[in-house]
């Protein structure tokens, strides 16, 4: 994938593993417009560091993917500045607790797949249409290693990106021979701030992923998936044969739940 000089909308881009994305593509000479529920983090970093010309350039749209309405005002703020829009990221997503002994688990259930199952969808939706009638474009959806590797303790994020996964399939299948293309980004846990680092050592710096990640999209006009190796074992552990293993190892965070 090219990925100089694009006018990219990256969804869920307002902190972690999008600003990131963001201010590469600005570096490439791109256009980035990054949306979520609160962009005053973006205007606070960027005042924060007066030196960063790359943070000074990325724009912002305020945009709720839980909320249709907000998802359609976004759009049209965006295109209407933006009619060149030749790349979509959709990221918005939230990683909550589950006890499902408790039935007012659903609560977070709910909240989980109406952001990062249906939200992707509609934002992927209010954008096709543009990008079919240009004849080019990307979507980039970004699912996560969690997809393929459960974590137990997080179920419903887990089944909303396994469904973010399965649907980027289909939506590739479908846009075939449109010009616009599908890539799924399968993050592994990534350490978006370095104090992350110190809760879970395991966990990819910010930096590394985004070279490795940038590095792996530009290889190939239209990648599929983008694997970085730090995933590669959550990706292919049934294949290999890990699956049950690193599941129950997995499990083990379930010790902090109430009562267990």
């Amino acid at each position: 994938m090219d990925i100089s000089s694009r006018t990219a909308w990256i969804v869920g881009g307002t902190s972690g593993i999008g600003l990131g994305l963001a201010r590469r593509l600005v570096a490439e000479g791109g256009t980035v417009i990054v949306g979520g529920r609160d962009t005053s983090k973006v205007a606070a970093l960027a005042a924060a560091h007066p030196d960063d010309a790359d943070l000074a350039r990325i724009e912002t749209v305020e945009i709720d993917v839980a909320d249709p309405a907000s998802i359609a005002r976004a759009r049209d703020e965006v295109l209407t500045a933006h009619p060149d829009l030749d790349l979509v990221v959709t990221m918005s997503g939230v990683m909550l607790i589950e006890d499902l002994r408790d039935p007012a688990h659903v609560d977070a259930a709910e909240a989980t797949v109406a952001v990062n199952l249906l939200g992707t969808i509609r934002v992927i939706d209010a954008v096709t249409p543009h990008l079919l009638a240009r004849g080019a474009g990307d979507i980039v959806t970004v699912s996560s290693g969690i997809a393929f590797l459960p974590f137990p303790l997080m179920p419903t994020y887990a089944a909303t990106k396994a469904g973010v996964h399965a649907y980027s399939e289909a939506l590739r299948a479908q846009l075939a021979g449109t010009g616009v293309n599908v890539t799924e980004l399968v993050p592994p846990s990534v350490a978006t701030v370095p104090e992350a680092l110190e809760l879970n050592p395991a966990a990819l710096p910010l930096d590394d992923y985004l070279d490795e990640t940038l590095a792996l999209l530009a290889s190939e006009p239209t990648p599929r998936e983008i694997l970085v190796q730090k995933v590669q074992m959550h990706r292919w552990a049934e294949r290999d044969g890990s699956y049950d293993e690193l599941v129950a190892a997995r499990s083990a965070a379930l010790a902090s739940l109430p009562g267990r």
